[in-house]
């Protein structure tokens, strides 16, 4: 199994993070860390094998702690995936000179982050399959420097999957589900907006509808991600 440290400071991101890992075949989650010092701790006494490093922390940022974990001997081989909401070049430029792995910008899809993970696995294995003593041909190099997958999924006309990420996300932080107006005011969308990826999700078995009656006038439609 491969150990993943999940480092978040908000505390429903990161359990939505640890639950996209925990269904990935081959990973499991060895910790949650929500600031920096102690995602500095954690590494140290977990030994992760994989860090999901937010940037945005409320004591340390996560740059720092990139470049910490490289400056220890005993953290230096920690491989590092970026998982923040920053899409500056500067600090895009900085976790990729301190050496992370990838750098996923939120909102993402579980989707994306699956393929992500499955491609580390994938070097993971490559790289343990080559015997120590023995030279790497240039294919194996080729094969772990070579490009990361890409994820797109086909939508209808008129929806995005950046919007899809977000509605999806907004579900998926609210287990007991959530109606339209609820889940427009989550994501600072149109409720009519919306309802479409609302609607897109129940239609094709990723979000369930329950029907909550109140008072007079029409059952409220209430959406659930399926799991």
């Amino acid at each position: 199994m491969i150990r993943v440290l999940v480092v978040d400071d908000d505390f429903m991101v990161a359990r939505v993070h640890s639950g996209y890992v925990e269904r990935i075949t081959g990973f499991t989650v060895a910790g949650v860390a929500h600031t920096g010092a102690d995602a500095l701790r954690a590494v140290r006494d977990l030994a992760p094998d994989l860090v999901l490093l937010d940037i945005y922390l409320p004591d340390i940022d996560g740059l720092t702690v990139l470049r910490e974990l490289r400056a220890d001997p005993a953290t230096a081989h920690i491989d590092v995936m970026v998982i923040t909401a920053a899409r500056d070049v500067g600090t895009i430029r900085g976790a990729l000179r301190g050496g992370a792995l990838h750098y996923l910008i939120k909102p993402f899809s579980a989707t994306a982050l699956r393929a992500q993970l499955e491609h580390f696995n994938a070097l993971h294995r490559r790289l343990h399959q080559l015997p120590p003593a023995e030279a790497a041909a240039q294919e194996d190099v080729d094969v772990m420097f070579g490009a990361r997958p890409r994820t797109t999924r086909a939508f209808p006309k008129g929806l995005s999957e950046q919007t899809a990420d977000l509605v999806e996300q907004a579900l998926r932080a609210h287990p007991d589900g959530l109606s339209a107006s609820e889940c427009a005011a989550a994501t600072a969308l149109s409720r009519p907006s919306v309802r479409r990826y609302l609607e897109y999700f129940a239609a094709t078995n990723r979000a369930e509808v329950r029907l909550r009656y109140g008072g007079t006038g029409r059952p409220e439609r209430r959406y659930h991600w399926r799991p």
